[in-house]
């Protein structure tokens, strides 16, 4: 299990500090499956998630919405059949924080859950 689902978000401000180039090089590893983009001049986390059917890809957009609100940190989702787009990032920062990665390791794992549980 990824160290980074153990932790839980912190609350940010907009004075809190974005990763670093440093930070970014010892966390990415950790979610090597997701792409670092740039959309408006701000970096964040993309990953796009493969399903059988929309219904499967509909229950793990309800259970990232649901950890989004538990953590109160909360992604762009994009659903389609067979597919969900995740993307993370701090709004408040305009930028990539540690809670972002945070937040991607645990929706790899419940992609994980998804598609090795009963269907």
């Amino acid at each position: 299990m990824n160290q980074l689902t153990q932790e839980k978000c912190v609350a940010c401000r907009r004075d809190s500090p974005a990763v670093t180039d440093q930070e970014l090089k010892e966390l990415y590893p950790q979610v090597s499956d997701w792409g670092v983009i740039h959309e408006d001049e701000i970096r964040k986390l993309d990953r796009t998630f493969r399903f059988d059917n929309f219904q499967h890809a509909l229950d793990f957009t309800t259970a990232v919405g649901d950890l989004a609100e538990a953590e109160g940190h909360h992604p762009r989702l994009i659903t389609e059949w067979g597919r969900v787009r995740v993307t993370w990032w701090t709004h408040k920062i305009r930028n990539l924080h540690r809670n972002d990665f945070l937040m991607a390791a645990k929706s790899d794992n419940l992609y994980q859950q998804a598609v090795s549980g009963p269907k």
